[in-house]
């Protein structure tokens, strides 16, 4: 069983065209497969679900979409957090959150901290999120460090980025999903996920119920990670 799932959640406006629905349906639509895949990874013992919520190149949409997108959030965090309670599923975030409105992000820590002391499942939301924003952001931390003498130059190595980034608490997924078809990964995770195992589907996201997420878990227990070393190594 992957202990870190993360998914890229696309395929909300297809969806709401191929039924047609304004857009913003598909993102409506879209929540309910967000409850149904965080309780199917619950029920699995996945240990990281992080979903791909919002990017920061998202902000560049038509602003009455993005209005919607964030009242949405809102809301949808607010009524999820009694189950998730109930559930015993922590609700973490990467990403900057200073570029969501004062009300958004009062709530969204309010609801974060509700749910601080659960022990199950960790539900990640990348929200005002992008990689390169992220790994931008972690070389200005350590240039900083080094710039101030707290750290040399030379020290610097893998763990030292990993350390500064967003998810530096976090392990790198083991599988990434992405839904709809497309064949990128869209400046998510870029770091974290050099070893991870791929799983592209066309099925749209608000289509995207347990049964889809079974068999992207079944296809990944058939690979074999290696991590760079041959079959045999990893036999022994």
């Amino acid at each position: 069983m992957p202990a870190h799932v993360a998914i890229i959640m696309d395929g909300n406006g297809r969806w709401a065209r191929s039924h047609g629905m304004e857009r913003f349906m598909g993102h409506r639509k879209g929540v309910e497969a967000v409850h149904n895949i965080t309780e199917a990874a619950a029920e699995l013992g996945v240990k990281y679900l992080t979903l791909y919520v919002f990017s920061t190149e998202n902000w560049n949409r038509p602003k009455a979409e993005v209005d919607s997108l964030m009242t949405l959030l809102v809301k949808t965090i607010e009524k999820e957090t009694p189950t998730l309670q109930k559930n015993n599923v922590r609700l973490l975030s990467i990403g900057d959150l200073s570029m969501l409105p004062d009300d958004a992000q009062a709530r969204f820590l309010r609801c974060q901290q509700e749910t601080a002391g659960n022990t199950g499942l960790k539900l990640v939301l990348a929200l005002s999120y992008s990689s390169r924003w992220e790994i931008t952001n972690a070389v200005q931390q350590i240039a900083n460090e080094v710039a101030s003498g707290k750290l040399n130059a030379k020290d610097i190595d893998n763990k030292t980025i990993s350390q500064h980034l967003c998810t530096a608490n976090i392990p790198d997924p083991d599988l990434l999903i992405r839904t709809s078809g497309e064949l990128r990964i869209s400046n998510f995770l870029l770091w974290q996920l050099a070893y991870s195992e791929l799983y592209f589907t066309p099925v749209l996201w608000p289509d995207f119920d347990k049964e889809e997420f079974y068999k992207a878990i079944v296809d990944y227990q058939g690979r074999e990670r290696r991590f760079g070393k041959t079959s045999e190594q990893i036999e022994k």
